[in-house]
């Protein structure tokens, strides 16, 4: 049978059975969010000791770990990892990014697209790096108006293209769940530097663009 397999990263770790599974926590950092959701679950009422709740406070702070690693991200660096001397000099898109990110009002979900573009001035980045750089602000107590500038700064501060572009539409949690309880509302947010700011028609290209259906 096999077995699942959880290493901690100072080197400890515990067998429970299931399937095969290596993950790697901080854990100090477990364990503290642990003993903090045991009391919430006190607190809200419930007994932390019944069957179904046992394991929840770990399984809660590792979600939390995940949901918030971004801070242990460098977006720059993850740029300049794959920076490539390139003369092209149009435009390069890449849409329909998924996030997920957090708010950090509520701590409640937020969750859509991202459409990223810039054009390159000397250097371009591998695509996947793109993606990474807004899993990497994603990944963090946000507001999505400060996600949107932060993609866009750090693409342009570390690339130096001649503009950038970024589009986020997204489902906030804490408007559909709870409040006014929307729950067919979607954000967008946009963010433009250099050309996509002085020349309407490439603003236009990259919004026609982000629409078009082309595959």
């Amino acid at each position: 049978m096999a077995k699942t397999i959880e290493k901690i990263n100072d080197g400890s770790g515990e067998v429970i059975g299931g399937y095969n599974k290596i993950e790697t926590w901080n854990a100090k950092t477990i364990k503290e969010l642990s003993g903090i959701y045991y009391r919430v679950l006190e607190i809200i009422g419930e007994d932390p000791e019944r069957e179904g709740l046992k394991r929840t406070p770990l399984r809660v702070a590792k979600a939390m770990h995940f949901l918030t690693n971004g801070y242990n991200m460098n977006a720059e660096q993850i740029l300049k990892s794959a920076m490539f001397k390139e003369e092209y000099k149009q435009m390069v898109i890449v849409k329909d990014i998924d996030i997920y990110s957090m708010c950090e009002h509520h701590m409640l979900p937020f969750f859509g697209k991202a459409h990223v573009a810039y054009i390159p001035d000397g250097y371009i980045t591998g695509l996947s790096k793109i993606a990474r750089v807004v899993e990497t602000f994603a990944r963090r107590l946000q507001v999505q108006e400060r996600l949107t500038t932060q993609i866009r700064n750090c693409i342009q501060e570390t690339l130096n293209p001649l503009g950038v572009a970024v589009v986020i539409e997204a489902q906030h949690m804490c408007m559909q769940i709870r409040g006014v309880q929307k729950q067919n509302s979607v954000t967008t947010t946009s963010a433009f530097t250099g050309i996509f700011l002085e020349e309407l028609n490439t603003r236009e290209e990259f919004v026609h663009l982000i629409g078009t259906r082309l595959h």
